[in-house]
């Protein structure tokens, strides 16, 4: 009976560290779907590309519930899936968008390198910093969703100066003293968030739909929800 419950402890250890190596990878295919979205903007394709960083998007709002349920810092302890999601977060949500904003020609010529270097580097320093969170889980000043930056430029193509003046400022304000509301984390006002989130996935497919072309109200809606999830953190209290 002693070997038949070893046995059994054994492979339910083995079972749970099979889940979380598991978990670990299906983070890392963020990375495959970084580079297919690369790939397709090295064709000019970016109505995929943003296609393959929307499922990357997918992947990176799900997988860390995955983490949690199996519970990867015991079952594959050897593996940082912190350190793998901002690996993973630098490449769809810095890489691939900057080179998008400077091959497409959407930012002025003479400053567009400065403008990716400064959107590198910010992000990078982002990535590092240990204070980007805060302890309710909001992120600490623009969290370097770059991503979606460069789907809002494509949909609205604004005079590439104002492109550039939007590089700078959220370059700026990487580093400022407030709060930028995590949806899926933040209790406060969650249901709220979480609708518009949706919403917000159905014009973003809607404006994929149309080839970044689309209707007035769905740019509308694109900008009114970029300020909801931009600012709803200034209103946020102190617990």
């Amino acid at each position: 009976m002693a070997k038949i419950a070893k046995s059994r402890k054994a492979a339910i250890r083995g079972k749970a560290r099979f889940l979380g190596l598991g978990v670990h990878a299906f983070t890392a295919s963020g990375a495959v779907l970084g580079f297919l979205a690369l790939l397709a903007a090295l064709e000019g394709n970016f109505t995929l590309m943003f296609a393959w960083l929307a499922a990357a998007l997918f992947v990176d709002a799900v997988d860390g519930s995955f983490a949690r349920r199996a519970d990867v810092k015991n079952t594959a302890p050897e593996f940082s899936g912190e350190i793998l999601d901002l690996v993973v977060d630098f490449i769809t949500y810095v890489l691939v968008p900057a080179y998008a904003l400077y091959a497409a020609g959407l930012l002025p010529g003479p400053v567009a390198l400065p403008a990716v270097i400064l959107i590198l580097v910010t992000s990078a320093l982002y990535f590092a910093d240990v204070r980007m969170k805060t302890a309710d889980w909001y992120f600490r000043g623009f969290p370097a969703v770059w991503n979606l930056f460069a789907f809002l430029v494509f949909v609205l193509w604004p005079n590439p100066w104002i492109a550039f003046a939007g590089v700078v400022l959220f370059s700026a304000l990487t580093f400022a003293p407030f709060k930028v509301v995590h949806p899926l984390r933040v209790e406060r006002l969650r249901t709220l968030n979480l609708a518009l989130l949706i919403a917000t996935a159905v014009l973003c497919g809607l404006a994929l739909w149309w080839n970044l072309e689309p209707p007035l109200w769905v740019k509308a809606g694109l900008v009114a929800s970029a300020l909801h999830f931009l600012t709803i953190g200034l209103f946020a209290h102190k617990r």
